[in-house]
């Protein structure tokens, strides 16, 4: 039975023992991952889940459509019922616009894993005018389909209540000006921002040549189109790479680019002149960073110890979580639209 009517889906817990399966909600099937699928339309829909419910106890996660984290590994105790709702943003593709690293299923898919995933019921229907949080990004947000490639964007669903959602359009080797010039990208994101919608904006990872006047240019022109709409832009300057020189962050590392721009700075002095807020995520990823040092900070980007890859831009699942929060916090301390939206 799929979601065609977008009833609400519902199917009992039940204990199993040996080789026998629980019972699971319509749409849903496998033990560990426990996979649903919905065949719904792109669009804001309305998720309620019920995990638990088995004779044993269970730890279960649940993820959405390209690796969106929307519940942490979560135990519930024998017999027991936890139930939770949130808004899950559904694209296609349903990743990375552009289609990097695949474009995913049609319709809404969600994941139940962890080390004995319980599911008991699972409701979806679309959801009404929620505010959207926006996502203008590069590698470092985007929602990336594959580990160990995290995007910040990702892993900072299971902060955001019913009623918000964040609908990520960041792509992998965007600088500003190629994101803004994109059908896929700013043009498609565009003409869905309502009022006081959120539109969070970083760039400069990939802005290496880029010059201040085109950087300046670039950023003052999404945010004007942005508030045209009537949505709130805000600008994030972006997450610092792990390029030491001692104990301290390399000037390549704090994207001083190749022809000498502060791209940070440049950002800051714009959010300043177009009086938009601005999320410092280079200074707050910078003192993380370096609080760590050059051998503890490897953690939080890609290691080929423990996932085949070294990667001093991109974060490890961990540290796109720890790079979230960054954001999560300056969202709260500054009060911006989806502040009030936080768990």
């Amino acid at each position: 039975m799929g979601l065609l009517t977008l009833a609400t889906l519902v199917g009992t817990g039940a204990a199993h023992a040996g080789a026998a399966t629980r019972a699971l909600p319509a749409g849903c099937s496998g033990t560990s991952p426990i996979t649903c699928h919905y065949a719904v339309s792109p669009g804001n829909y309305d998720v309620t889940v019920s995990i638990g419910g088995a004779a044993s106890a269970g730890q279960t996660e649940t993820w959405v459509e390209a690796r969106r984290l929307m519940l942490p590994a979560t135990k519930t105790a024998a017999g027991a019922v936890a139930t939770y709702s949130f808004t899950v943003n559904v694209r296609q593709p349903e990743g990375q616009p552009t289609g990097q690293g695949g474009t995913g299923n049609p319709g809404l898919d969600i994941r139940f894993a962890g080390t004995d995933p319980q599911v008991s019921a699972v409701s979806v229907k679309p959801a009404t005018q929620p505010m959207v949080a926006y996502l203008a990004g590069d590698s470092t947000v985007c929602d990336q389909p594959a580990a160990p490639y995290t995007g910040w964007g990702q892993m900072i669903t299971p902060a955001v209540g019913p009623g918000a959602v964040v609908a990520n359009y960041a792509d992998s080797g965007e600088s500003s000006g190629s994101f803004l010039s994109n059908s896929a990208l700013f043009r498609a994101l565009l003409p869905k921002v309502k009022a006081n919608d959120a539109v969070l904006i970083q760039f400069g990872h990939n802005d290496k040549q880029t010059s201040a006047s085109a950087f300046r240019s670039n950023l003052t022109s999404m945010i004007t189109q942005v508030r045209a709409k009537g949505g709130v832009p805000v600008l994030v300057t972006p997450p610092v790479r792990r390029q030491f020189n001692g104990n301290r962050l390399t000037a390549t590392a704090l994207h001083v680019n190749g022809v000498g721009v502060d791209l940070p700075a440049q950002m800051r002095s714009v959010g300043t002149a177009q009086k938009v807020p601005v999320i410092d995520l280079t200074a707050k990823s910078k003192t993380l960073v370096e609080s760590l040092g050059p051998s503890a900070s490897a953690q939080l980007f890609l290691r080929s110890s423990v996932d085949g890859v070294t990667d001093n831009t991109h974060f490890s699942q961990y540290g796109a979580a720890q790079i979230g929060g960054l954001v999560l916090q300056s969202i709260r301390e500054q009060r911006l639209p989806l502040a009030a939206n936080l768990r």
